[in-house]
């Protein structure tokens, strides 16, 4: 089920929605786009705010409170980002990041329809964000239009992780699954992801662990 929701994306990403991006590209300039996903990054900040309280990062809560305050205030709404340069760096925390640092296994994992690669603890994120996002309470005139524009706009920044999936992947749903897995493992432990003892293994046995694999 996952590969045919998975082929399903794919061919209206192929047929539609890249082709959009792509056009998006070459008729935006780059600092347009650039503002542009500091906004929207800024807008969906209170969601990492959130999940920094309910993880208990308490000294990174401060920060990202602090980041979100000065890009909305001097940084124009989040057109801008003055923050980094306050040394206030960004974090990514989502509600599927809290559940494993408190212990929730992945689950099962779920492509789904118009939306990608998820889990059993990542799919209640998205309901979080949706709910934390200050343009869901907008009125649909204005929020409409400009999540289509932000859809258009994230899909432009990932045009190089697609061109890099086709030409390196032999299977492209494994290398895409196995992509999202290791990447929520590794923001789950904020980039130091307990090893499965393989490396370790090679290291103790030397060559005569690479022909017990064959």
């Amino acid at each position: 089920a996952n590969r045919k929701i998975y082929n399903f994306n794919d061919s209206i990403d192929r047929k539609v929605i890249q082709p959009i991006a792509r056009g998006y590209v070459s008729l935006t300039p780059k600092p347009v786009r650039n503002s542009l996903t500091n906004f929207f990054d800024n807008v969906g900040y209170v969601n990492v705010i959130v999940n920094d309280l309910l993880q208990g990062k308490m000294t990174q809560f401060l920060s990202d409170t602090g980041r979100f305050v000065v890009n909305s205030t001097i940084g124009i709404g989040g057109l801008f980002d003055p923050a980094k340069a306050m040394g206030l760096r960004a974090h990514d925390e989502d509600l599927g990041q809290t559940f494993g640092v408190w212990g929730a296994g992945e689950g099962a994992y779920l492509n789904i329809p118009l939306a990608g690669p998820s889990s059993f603890r990542d799919a209640p994120g998205f309901v979080a964000r949706t709910l934390l996002n200050p343009m869901t309470y907008l009125n649909p005139v204005v929020t409409i239009p400009v999540n289509v524009v932000n859809a258009v706009n994230v899909r432009a920044n990932l045009l190089e992780a697609t061109n890099i999936r086709d030409q390196a992947a032999l299977d492209p749903y494994t290398f895409v699954r196995e992509a999202y897995r290791q990447q929520r493992e590794f923001k789950i432990h904020d980039g130091n992801p307990p090893g499965d003892g393989f490396d370790d293994y090679l290291e103790g046995e030397g060559d005569s662990a690479i022909l017990k694999i064959y």
